[in-house]
């Protein structure tokens, strides 16, 4: 494929949703996963699909690439589906509460994946604050597995999954957008069976074109907006929680119209030891969890196939979270 042809295609096609099909846009990921575009052109492709977004079509085929592209870890040995968390945004301004949703699904027995960034660019990064929790990055697929068959979570940077993807997700320092990229992180799945995605939304458009995309994968995700782009739950005021599943999406918890204000509902500063601390007094009984990300994993377990019933899953966080001993 002409690489030239495509930016002009991109650029000819203002506005049109047909400039790049399916098939172009797989061959397109590949080559970018590869290595196989100059770097001027690859600035110029970026650049244009991030003006223009990316439509269904287009999607699927830079999934089709880049799960060809992607190594694979062996489910765990567990009776339920792993859930699977991208984390590139980071936090700014909210206490990255990841982490706190990566540790209390384990003790439900729930397997937990995160892959992200190691560095935050000046954001919390969920990898500063599970190292406070004393969760290590792991270096190899081996290790991952390791990890989750005897912890039940594993953190591992999404460059020993997928070399390609965090390649372009680097981009965005130099860049200053990536949209494409953090998308696609958002998707991957390293899971040979069944996972469950934790899949962070920003706008309507977004959360559209992914539960089309979703769906028409028959994959397993459950979709929220993010908090700063990370798919945790905001403490002071649950958003809409949507499962899909078997090509269908069921809405789970429809969003707050109000924000609660309560000093118990977070911690106190946003910077990753203050965080950890507060997640260390939530683990050990000591502080509240908040109501949003109560029902957030009441949503996992149910999305998981911890059981069947909703109502079910609700009761059993509800009880369970007040007794979440320390590891």
């Amino acid at each position: 494929m002409g690489w030239a042809r495509v930016v002009r295609e991109l650029s000819d096609h203002a506005g049109s949703d047909d400039a790049l099909a399916e098939g172009d846009a797989y061959q397109l990921l590949a080559a970018m996963l590869d290595d196989g575009i100059e770097a001027l052109e690859l600035g110029a492709v970026l650049a244009l699909l991030q003006a223009r977004g990316v439509t269904l079509a287009q999607l699927l085929g830079f999934y089709r690439a880049l799960n060809e592209r992607c190594f694979r870890l062996a489910r765990p040995p567990a009776l339920v589906r792993p859930v699977v968390f991208s984390s590139h945004a980071g936090t700014h301004e909210e206490p990255n509460l990841l982490p706190l949703l990566a540790l209390a699904l384990p003790r439900l027995g729930v397997p937990v994946l995160v892959h992200g960034a190691l560095n935050g660019d000046g954001r919390v990064a969920t990898a500063h604050v599970l190292r406070e929790l004393g969760v290590m990055p792991c270096a190899s697929l081996t290790q991952v597995e390791t990890r989750l068959d005897e912890h039940k979570l594993a953190f591992v940077p999404t460059a020993v999954l997928a070399p390609g993807l965090a390649d372009l997700l680097a981009l965005k320092s130099r860049l200053g957008f990536n949209d494409l990229a953090q998308l696609l992180a958002k998707l991957l799945n390293p899971f040979e069976g069944e996972a469950l995605l934790a899949v962070a939304v920003g706008t309507v458009r977004e959360r559209c074109l992914l539960r089309e995309f979703l769906c028409a994968c028959d994959c397993n995700a459950l979709v929220l907006e993010g908090t700063e782009g990370e798919a945790f739950a905001n403490p002071r005021c649950r958003p809409e929680l949507e499962y899909i599943h078997a090509g269908t999406a069921d809405l789970l918890f429809e969003a707050e119209a109000g924000q609660f204000q309560s000093a118990a509902a977070s911690p106190s500063s946003a910077d990753s030891a203050s965080t950890a601390r507060w997640i260390r007094r939530v683990l050990d009984g000591d502080a509240p969890l908040p109501l949003p990300l109560v029902n957030q994993l009441a949503c996992f377990l149910y999305g998981a196939g911890y059981t069947d019933d909703l109502n079910q899953a609700k009761a059993i966080v509800a009880v369970e979270t007040g007794s979440l001993v320390a590891v």
